[in-house]
């Protein structure tokens, strides 16, 4: 058995190929199906091409409610920190700060959770991130 990705429901590509962008995600490929009316998009971090997040976009849904009921996608980053302040400059909420230099939460346009951990050790706690209060749920 090997992993091949998770899927997500999507309903603006633009701006949740941008949210995932910020995140450190790349396209590797698309797949439009005209008699289905729906696109597929595969994306994964660069260098770690197995583990793919599957964008779907069926063209002609009015939008998707409770993203929450997916549960969360999680990815390891070198600094959470930076990978916060990036989001953050990129319009995204930190629903999550990393007040323990550990783990933070965002959201994706539709609502999807995504953890970030940082990666080996965590971080000493820093501002503006350790006073920062949550936001929302994650």
């Amino acid at each position: 058995m090997k992993y091949l990705h998770t899927m997500i429901r999507v309903s603006d590509v633009a701006e949740t190929l941008r949210f995932f962008e910020l995140l450190g995600l790349k396209e590797l490929h698309r797949y439009d199906n005209e008699a289905g009316r729906f696109t597929l998009i595969f994306l994964a971090v660069p260098g770690d091409e197995d583990a793919q997040v599957e964008l779907t976009h069926n063209w002609d849904e009015a939008g998707y409610g409770g993203g929450r009921n997916f549960g969360h996608l999680a990815y390891a980053v070198d600094d959470i920190y930076a990978s916060c302040q990036r989001l953050m400059e990129g319009g995204v909420t930190i629903n999550r700060p990393p007040r323990d230099g550990r783990m933070a939460f965002v959201k994706s346009p539709d609502g999807i959770s995504v953890e970030l951990l940082q990666a080996g050790a965590a971080l000493a706690p820093a501002e503006p991130w350790a006073s920062m209060p949550n936001v929302g749920n994650w």
